[in-house]
């Protein structure tokens, strides 16, 4: 098992020398994804899309706190972002399940008052970061799923799509890749699907496409944002496809309130995870983060021991953590983790790979 290698760099990374002068009046950090992305693995094309998107969202996030929005505005914009973007394991861009479909996660917390509001098994919900906040804001309950859901979002006037609006090709051959290693039947391609590209030869691979994730690439697909407003409000958001061949109507970490997600102005943090579900969920990553705030703990150092403790389980992933300060924190024990982070005394910046120390 890996080892918190990458703690150090992480945080590092993104810090500004303003927060230890003034504090933020505002903050935000956001996170697409953690795992084995590695430098060798992206074309600078790539890189640099990744990269634009990271950007949009914090663009999307910030704009809602620069002009004194609330920090659960910010985080669901920031997500909703991530969500269009087919770069991304979310919304648009999901991965498939063993029968073909994309069933979406997603969950949202308000640090004050401890709402919390998730969904799971979405199928034609454009945004499932706002079908969360729908329940938690408009229905008596935390969290609901698959059909129910669905028909709950569709009574609040949520955006609906046909399923194959969230389709993408190079998903869908990672799906295909997976259930042949696996010796299992893939199933048709989606209804309302494009026709597969046409190739060269049998070992030819597709061209790559900005709006179109590597083909190759190996993640945990899941995306998230915190923030602290202008009020001192945290919120966390977290959304995601789940993992490739999924069966079973498996849900992971990020809807589970207190794993994937969580968010507490008493304990004086925000957190969103991305990693292998199970093992976050066994772990309670997200709120024992808050807990070791809670006790004392640096937004960091919460982060690191938390991560240390999946790792020791046999997990691999990674954190994005918001202080009641504005001070956030990156960790992951593995060797990338999308991010980026802004506040209103920090410019916005954004990262890939676990050593991008030196990135400012």
């Amino acid at each position: 098992m890996k080892s918190v290698v990458f703690a150090a760099a992480a945080a590092a990374l993104l810090a500004s020398p303003a927060l230890a002068q003034d504090a933020p009046q505002w903050s935000l950090a956001i996170h697409g994804g953690a795992g084995v992305i590695e430098r060798a693995q992206l074309s600078p094309e790539r890189d640099a899309a990744y990269r634009a998107g990271l950007q949009a969202a914090l663009d999307a996030g910030s704009a809602v706190l620069a002009r004194g929005g609330s920090a659960l505005d910010a985080v669901q914009a920031a997500v909703e972002t991530m969500e269009d973007n087919p770069l991304f394991n979310a919304g648009r861009g999901a991965v498939f399940t063993s029968a073909g479909k994309n069933e979406l996660d997603a969950a949202v917390m308000s640090g004050p008052d401890l709402t919390a509001g998730a969904v799971a098994g979405l199928t034609r919900t454009r945004h499932p970061i706002a079908a969360a906040r729908a329940v938690m804001e408009k229905s008596p309950h935390v969290m609901m799923i698959g059909e129910g859901a669905e028909t709950f979002a569709r009574s609040v006037g949520l955006e609906e799509v046909a399923p194959s609006w969230f389709f993408t090709e190079s998903r869908w051959q990672a799906l295909v890749r997976t259930l042949t290693e696996r010796g299992e039947p893939v199933p048709p391609r989606p209804e309302g699907a494009p026709a597969e590209p046409a190739r060269q030869g049998p070992a030819a691979p597709l061209a790559f496409n900005l709006n179109e994730a590597p083909l190759d690439e190996r993640k945990f697909g899941t995306v998230g944002a915190v923030a602290m407003d202008s009020q001192g409000r945290l919120a966390a958001a977290t959304s995601t496809g789940g993992t490739t061949g999924k069966r079973w109507g498996r849900v992971g970490d990020v809807p589970i309130i207190g794993a994937g997600t969580y968010a507490s102005n008493a304990d004086g943090c925000a957190v969103s995870a991305t990693g292998a579900g199970e093992y976050f969920i066994r772990a309670t990553v997200a709120r024992d983060i808050c807990q070791r705030t809670a006790e004392g703990a640096s937004v960091q150092q919460a982060a690191d021991a938390e991560i240390a403790e999946v790792g020791s389980i046999g997990g691999d992933g990674g954190v994005i953590v918001m202080g009641k300060d504005g001070v956030h924190a990156f960790s992951m024990n593995t060797s990338g983790m999308y991010r980026g982070a802004v506040s209103s005394t920090s410019p916005a910046r954004v990262a890939i790979y676990g050593d991008e120390e030196g990135r400012r």
